[in-house]
C-alpha cells in the first residue's frame, strides 16, 4: 500500500471527511417510523461512544500507575521540591496568558452576538462543576473512586444504573500511595516494580486503542452532524472560529515565544512535540495521550526521565490551557452575550481566577464541560447555556486537547532548561518524524534514542 494510506495523519483526515459525509447522509434520512434515530446514525453513535468508552476504561489504571510511578521516580531527582514548585508556577503562568487571550478575543469579536436565537437550544449540563463539589470531590469515597448513578423512567418505572469514577479522587489516592511508597523506601521496591510493570502493560493496551482513533473520530463527527444538523452547527461558526483563533495564538505564538526566550529552537520544539499534539487532536483525551506525551518529552525534548515522569502525568491531569483557559473564557463570554448579559470587570477577573486555580477540575479526560460549568456558576451565568455549544463540542474538543498536550510537554522542557538539566544535544537531534514507531521500545534499544530521531 502507498505510504500515505498507512499514515496516521491521513487516516484521521479521511475519517473527518467521511464522518461529515456519513453524518450528512444520516441527517437526510431522518428518523425511522418509530421516531428513533435511523440505522446509520445509530451505528455512528455506537462507534463514537464505543471509542470514548475504551479510552475511559484505561483512565483509572493509567492514572494510578502513572502518578505512583512518577512520584516514586522523584527519588532519583535532586532538588525535587524546587522542580515541583517551578512546574506549578509555569502551569499558572501559561494558564494566565491563555485565559487573557480568550477573554480579549471574546470581548473584541463578540461571537455570542452572531449566534442565531432560533437555531440554538438551551440545555442543562449532564455534569456541573462548583467549588463545593470540587472540594468535596477530593475526598475519596472508596479506593478506586468508583461510583454508580441511577435513574428511573417516569413512564415505565424501570431503573437504570451506570458506573462511573471520580478522576479527582483517583488522583488523590494515587498521590497518597505514591508518597507512602516513597517514604517506606526499600520495603516498597517490589510494589514499585509491579506498578512500573503494570504501567508498561497498560500503555501497550492504550497504544492499541489509539491506533483505532480514526474509526472513533468518524463516529463522533458523523453522529454530531446527524444529531444537530448543519443549521445548528453553522450558527456556531463564529464561536468555533474565535475559539480556534485563540488556540492557534496560544500554540503558534505564545508557546514559540516562551521557547525562544529560553534559548531553545522553536523548530525542534514543534518537530519533537508534534506526534503528541497530533494524537491529542484525534483522541480528545490528555490522559489517553499521556504515554506519547511523556515519550516525546523525554526522548525528543531532552527532559530527564525522573523529572518528566512526574511533570507530564501531573500536567495531563491539571495542565489544560485549551480546556481550562481559552475555552471557558470564550464560552462564558459567548453565553453572556447570547443571553444579553453584560459582564463586569470583577467577573472577567473571576474568569482568570477560575482558569488559573481550578484547572484540576477538568481531570484529564474530555471534561471541559465541568470547567465551563464551574466558570458559569462562579460568574452567576445560566448553566443552560452549556447546551448551546453541544453541537460543535467534538470539533472544538480536538483543538482544545491538542493545545493541552503541547503545553504539558512545554512546561517540563522550560523548567528543565531553567534548572540546567535539559539534554540540549537530545533536544537538537535530527528527527525523521516517525510519530508512532515504537520499535526502539519493543526491541529494548537504548532509552536515549529520541522518538523519530535518525539512528
Amino acid at each position: 500500500m502507498p505510504r500515505w494510506l498507512t499514515s496516521f495523519g491521513w487516516q484521521i483526515l479521511a475519517a473527518l471527511i467521511l464522518g461529515l459525509v456519513l453524518g450528512g447522509v444520516a441527517m437526510s434520512l431522518g428518523p425511522d417510523a418509530a421516531g428513533n434515530p435511523n440505522g446509520l446514525q445509530a451505528t455512528l453513535s455506537t462507534i463514537g461512544g464505543g471509542y470514548v468508552s475504551l479510552l475511559r476504561a484505561a483512565v483509572v489504571p493509567l492514572i494510578f500507575t502513572a502518578i505512583v510511578s512518577s512520584i516514586v521516580g522523584l527519588r532519583q531527582v535532586t532538588n525535587a521540591a524546587r522542580l515541583a514548585g517551578q512546574t506549578l508556577l509555569w502551569f499558572a503562568i501559561t494558564a494566565l496568558i491563555a485565559v487573557t487571550i480568550g477573554i480579549a478575543l471574546g470581548v473584541a469579536l463578540r461571537p455570542g452576538a452572531a449566534a442565531s436565537q432560533a437555531e440554538l437550544q438551551e440545555g442543562d449540563p449532564s455534569t456541573v462543576g462548583t467549588w463545593w463539589n470540587f472540594l468535596t470531590g477530593l475526598i475519596p469515597s472508596n479506593f478506586l473512586g468508583l461510583s454508580v448513578s441511577g435513574s428511573a423512567d417516569p413512564e415505565t418505572g424501570v431503573l437504570s444504573a451506570s458506573p462511573g469514577f471520580n478522576v479527582l479522587q483517583v488522583i488523590v489516592i494515587s498521590v497518597a500511595v505514591g508518597i507512602a511508597a516513597l517514604k517506606i523506601g526499600e520495603k516498597a521496591e517490589p510494589f514499585i516494580r509491579l506498578t512500573e510493570s503494570a504501567l508498561a502493560v497498560i500503555q501497550k493496551v492504550l497504544w492499541w486503542i489509539i491506533r483505532i482513533a480514526p474509526i472513533g473520530t468518524l463516529g463522533l463527527i458523523g453522529n454530531a452532524v446527524a444529531e444537530y444538523g448543519w443549521d445548528t452547527m453553522g450558527s456556531l461558526t463564529a464561536f468555533v472560529g474565535v475559539l480556534y483563533l485563540g488556540l492557534v495564538l496560544v500554540l503558534f505564538v505564545v508557546y514559540p515565544i516562551l521557547v525562544k526566550s529560553h534559548g531553545l529552537s522553536v523548530k525542534q520544539y514543534f518537530s519533537g512535540v508534534w506526534p503528541a499534539v497530533q494524537l491529542g487532536f484525534v483522541s480528545r483525551s490528555s490522559i489517553g495521550t499521556l504515554p506519547l506525551t511523556q515519550r516525546v518529552t523525554e526522548r525528543n525534548l531532552g527532559v530527564p526521565r525522573g523529572y518528566a515522569s512526574f511533570a507530564v502525568p501531573l500536567g495531563a491531569t491539571t495542565k489544560m490551557d485549551g480546556c481550562a483557559a481559552v475555552y471557558p473564557a470564550v464560552a462564558a463570554i459567548f453565553i453572556a452575550q447570547f443571553f444579553g448579559i453584560e459582564l463586569t470587570i470583577v467577573q472577567y477577573l473571576l474568569i482568570v481566577l477560575v482558569s488559573v486555580v481550578g484547572s484540576a477540575a477538568t481531570a484529564g479526560t474530555t471534561g471541559a464541560t465541568v470547567m465551563l460549568t464551574l466558570t458559569l456558576s462562579t460568574l452567576g451565568l445560566p448553566l443552560e447555556g452549556v447546551g448551546l455549544l453541544l453541537a460543535v463540542d467534538p470539533i472544538i474538543d480536538m483543538g482544545r486537547t491538542a493545545v493541552n498536550v503541547a503545553g504539558q510537554a512545554l512546561v517540563p522542557a522550560i523548567v528543565a532548561k531553567r534548572e540546567g538539566i535539559l539534554d540540549t544535544d537530545l533536544y537538537n537531534a535530527p528527527r525523521k518524524g516517525q510519530a508512532f514507531d515504537n520499535s526502539d521500545v519493543e526491541t529494548g534499544a537504548s532509552e536515549t534514542v529520541p522518538a523519530g530521531a535518525e539512528r
